[in-house]
């Protein structure tokens, strides 16, 4: 079915279940999930294929659970949150094998906001290292460092800073590699409020225009991790 933009229906789900979170509620409402939930998704995921391929013709779009779209179910195993279900909707678009991609394209759709973005939340110690020596270089540091300031003209912070002192085995470094090297993680992203065009076709161009200004950091890291 062509991707007519998400309804109200899909929010008053997402919505509904934010306020019910629990089996007996997402069971009553099953066949909203199917509909509005997850056919909704689907459906954008396929209208997003050759937009995405325009960014990059690497980018994979999949349209299924486990693929571009996210489990609604939680993982609760080790998380003081018992509640079993996200209350919201999660869509990821990555480069190469999903499983070790670096980087990808993200969504989020909750009742009352939608949040577009590209880079890596989190670095495993290869790559935590990686990047720390991708920062020490003049080159690749000043590359990132004008994606940033690139960014920063359309409201485009930079996020993943986490660390309070540099890493050890770093000496004392100008400003910008100090700032740097404090990061372990490199993303950014938009956060507003649901734009006019959600519930109409146009929203596959919205989140296009706004994944194409987060595009530079998002080729950055896949540079850096090669």
């Amino acid at each position: 079915m062509a991707f007519a933009g998400f309804q109200d229906a899909t929010i008053d789900f997402i919505a509904g279940l934010s306020a019910n979170n629990n089996k007996a509620w997402f069971e009553a409402h099953r066949a909203d999930y199917d509909a509005h939930y997850i056919g909704a998704a689907k459906d954008f995921v396929i209208a997003l294929q050759a937009p995405l391929a325009g960014l990059s013709k690497d980018l994979v779009a999949e349209p299924k659970v486990n693929g571009s779209i996210f489990r609604i179910n939680r993982d609760i195993r080790f998380s003081k949150d018992k509640t079993p279900y996200k209350d919201h909707l999660d869509l990821w678009f990555w480069q190469g094998q999903r499983k070790g991609a670096i980087s990808g394209l993200f969504f989020r759709l909750t009742k009352g906001a939608l949040i577009l973005g590209a880079g890596a939340h989190g670095f495993d110690k290869d790559r935590l290292a990686r990047y720390r020596e991708a920062v020490s270089q003049t080159a690749m540091r000043e590359k990132l460092l004008g994606i940033e300031r690139q960014m920063k003209e359309h409201d485009l912070p930079l996020d993943g800073a986490h660390y309070a002192k540099l890493p050890r085995g770093f000496a004392a470094q100008d400003t910008d590699t100090e700032r740097l090297l404090k990061f372990n993680a490199l993303h950014a992203a938009y956060h507003l409020a649901h734009p006019a065009v959600l519930s109409t076709p146009e929203f596959v161009d919205f989140c296009i225009a706004k994944w194409q200004t987060a595009m530079p950091l998002h080729e950055w890291l896949v540079e850096m991790d090669r």
